[in-house]
């Protein structure tokens, strides 16, 4: 179980495009800037992800959502994700480039590595766990994926000499397919139990 969900949360997190984006928002760095930035990256992801991870229940009880009703909603916005990710589209520099803050929250962490599509499937799989030792195995699974990301942006610099930006848009569009996928069977979750 620890693997699979390992998996779903490491792709969910889209690394390959946070890779890309972290490149070039980071391109005028140098190393030590960019192993900072790279850091202060993953534990604002790190903090934003386990709220709204241990969060779902409380969020669906107070607006009285069922947990199905947003996997039809989530899954479908993580598929458009998806799409974009496929087509190339979401690789388009964001407009927050232009501030001469600290970029590693905004737009980083928010809203390029934890986007609505993110917080989505976050929701659905943190609602869905109801024992103690599902929870406890989903939370592992989703610190290891975020230091895995934050083990990626600490060797963007080597990343991208190996495979190059081809290599890894490349790696962003085989991303792309597997969200899709994992959307798709979130909404097909969903609509079953709707109809049971």
């Amino acid at each position: 179980m620890f693997i699979s969900l390992f998996i779903k949360l490491f792709f969910l997190l889209t690394p390959f495009f946070v890779l890309t984006m972290f490149l070039s928002l980071t391109r005028d760095m140098d190393h030590h800037e960019k192993q900072r930035m790279a850091v202060r990256v993953t534990c604002a992801v790190f903090c934003t992800t386990f709220v709204i991870y241990f969060l779902g229940n409380a969020i669906f009880d107070i607006f009285g959502i069922t947990l199905d009703a947003f996997r039809i909603g989530a899954g479908s916005l993580l598929f458009l994700s998806a799409v974009e990710l496929v087509r190339g589209k979401a690789g388009k520099k964001p407009e927050h480039e232009e501030s001469d803050g600290d970029m590693s929250v905004v737009p980083l962490a928010i809203p390029i590595t934890v986007g609505p599509a993110t917080v989505g499937g976050l929701l659905v799989m943190g609602a869905g766990h109801h024992q103690l030792s599902e929870t406890l195995i989903g939370s592992l699974s989703l610190a290891a994926a975020v230091v895995c990301v934050g083990i990626l942006l600490s060797m963007a610099t080597h990343i991208e000499r190996i495979i190059g930006k081809t290599g890894i848009i490349i790696l962003s569009k085989l991303t792309g397919l597997i969200l899709s996928a994992l959307a798709a069977q979130i909404v097909f979750t969903g609509i079953r139990n709707f109809l049971l």
